[in-house]
């Protein structure tokens, strides 16, 4: 997954969408530190604002959290309240 700096889309979403992503498929373990925002700046080419935004993002979406001093880690994802459906019926 790539940025495109020149779709209509702002750049901290894009970003945003490719760290969920990450987060999804594992790459970023829970509990784990996802990229400083320096590392972000630098794998996307783009301002500390704009990698601010897009970790502010995640934060907003329950995907991430950050403490002070330490870093943003990824956030322990609840286990779905759907049935499992196991093909029984009442």
């Amino acid at each position: 997954m790539t940025v495109d700096l020149e779709g209509p889309e702002p750049l901290y979403e894009q970003i945003a969408a490719v760290l969920a992503a990450r987060i999804a498929d594992g790459t970023y373990p829970q509990r784990r530190r996802i990229p400083s925002e320096a590392a972000i700046c630098e794998e996307f080419d783009v301002s500390r604002p704009t990698a601010r935004s897009a970790i502010r993002l995640l934060n907003e979406r329950g995907l991430t959290f950050t403490v002070r001093g330490k870093g943003t880690f990824v956030a322990e994802q609840q286990p779905s309240d759907e049935p499992a459906g196991d093909g029984t019926s009442g």
